[in-house]
């Protein structure tokens, strides 16, 4: 039995959260497994609610589950609250840090059935296999912040940024790990010819590279990376980098998909392991089920690998959204013409269909 902590959040997450759900049962239902789902609130509606958008009753589910399946959470009508309050501050990254979820994954695969889906060049984009492993607990995210005001009446905002060796050896080895499981190629990503943080992070990342000496290491500037990533992004197979840097490449790296709605991640390092589509809440079209839900159906996907070590089960699920897409199934947001357009629960049936139907 396999206990999992379900935090549909704010927006389209309350439409796509059961989608994945579906995924779910359907992978218990074939494999003989049980999965017990408790449901709590997270991010704007727990403040609408409880006034906090972490309530503690919230943070308890999650330490006591074996796992944390999350939909998405802010929107403009929370963000005019003080900081602590607004949903990605006070929810998405206390949660991080109490949960110690210090690696964020997110693959960026091109199913073969979406190759004509991106805006890129067929020749530049087929057979995109990207993993990106970020920090997720430092950086300017955790940092101190502060504002003062200046002699001319206005104010100075002050962000940190700060990384201690601990912090990048402990997920810089996460990702030479991964990439031995892959094509043994890391390319670690910084700002050192500006930033501090960044020279020791190239420095902590250089000493490392002499106990993996089967893999491939490479150093590259952020700024080239994000240039790299359109240009020619076959090149890279594990990206590890920062907090930041991280949040940023990765939606860029999710155009080369077709949609940021085919990116899931995992975020793991603690006991319990959260797993959560990369998109955001989508206000202009919650409650129309227009939302694609693919990127939360693979999140569970790694839920089952990481969390579960059920690697066949993992492979049915990301296996059924491949098929899917191959016969032509699409949401709004990859629809092109000749395809065969699906509302959200639409999607989400189809997908369960071939769970159940798949070898």
């Amino acid at each position: 039995m396999y206990k999992i902590a379900v935090l549909p959040g704010d927006g389209i997450g309350a439409e796509i959260v059961p989608e994945a759900i579906k995924a779910l049962n359907a992978i218990a239902e074939r494999f003989g497994h049980e999965f017990v789902f408790n449901e709590a609130l997270i991010g704007g509606a727990a403040y609408d609610v409880e006034g906090t958008p972490l309530p503690p009753a919230t943070l308890e589910l999650c330490r006591q589950s074996d796992a944390v399946l999350l939909g998405a959470i802010g929107g403009p009508k929370w963000d005019n609250l003080p900081a602590k309050l607004r949903p990605e501050v006070g929810a998405l990254l206390p949660l991080r840090k109490e949960l110690e979820l210090y690696a964020n994954l997110r693959p960026s695969v091109l199913f073969p059935g979406l190759l004509q889906a991106s805006t890129l060049k067929e020749e530049v984009i087929e057979g995109v296999d990207i993993l990106v492993i970020r920090e997720l607990t430092g950086g300017l995210y955790f940092g101190e912040k502060s504002r003062e005001k200046t002699a001319d009446g206005g104010q100075k905002a002050t962000d940190i940024l700060s990384y201690s060796t601990y912090e990048i050896e402990r997920i810089v080895r996460f990702a030479y790990e991964a990439a031995r499981q892959r094509r043994k190629i890391l390319c670690s990503v910084d700002k050192a010819n500006v930033l501090e943080s960044s020279r020791l992070w190239r420095e902590t990342v250089s000493d490392l590279a002499k106990e993996y000496p089967d893999v491939e290491t490479t150093h590259m500037y952020v700024d080239n990376c994000s240039m790299q990533l359109i240009r020619n992004p076959r090149q890279f197979d594990v990206i590890v980098t920062e907090n930041m840097f991280g949040d940023i490449l990765t939606d860029e790296a999710s155009m080369l998909t077709g949609s940021i709605g085919m990116l899931p991640s995992a975020s793991i390092g603690g006991q319990v392991g959260l797993y959560e589509p990369s998109h955001g809440s989508a206000p202009d079209i919650a409650g129309q089920q227009k939302a694609n839900p693919l990127a939360t159906i693979l999140s569970a996907a790694m839920m089952l690998r990481y969390s579960f070590q059920l690697e066949a089960e993992a492979r049915l699920i990301e296996k059924a959204v491949k098929d899917v897409l191959a016969e032509g199934y699409r949401t709004p947001d990859l629809m092109e013409a000749g395809k065969k357009l699906l509302n959200t629960i639409e999607m989400g049936d189809m997908v369960a269909e071939h769970i159940s139907k798949g070898e």
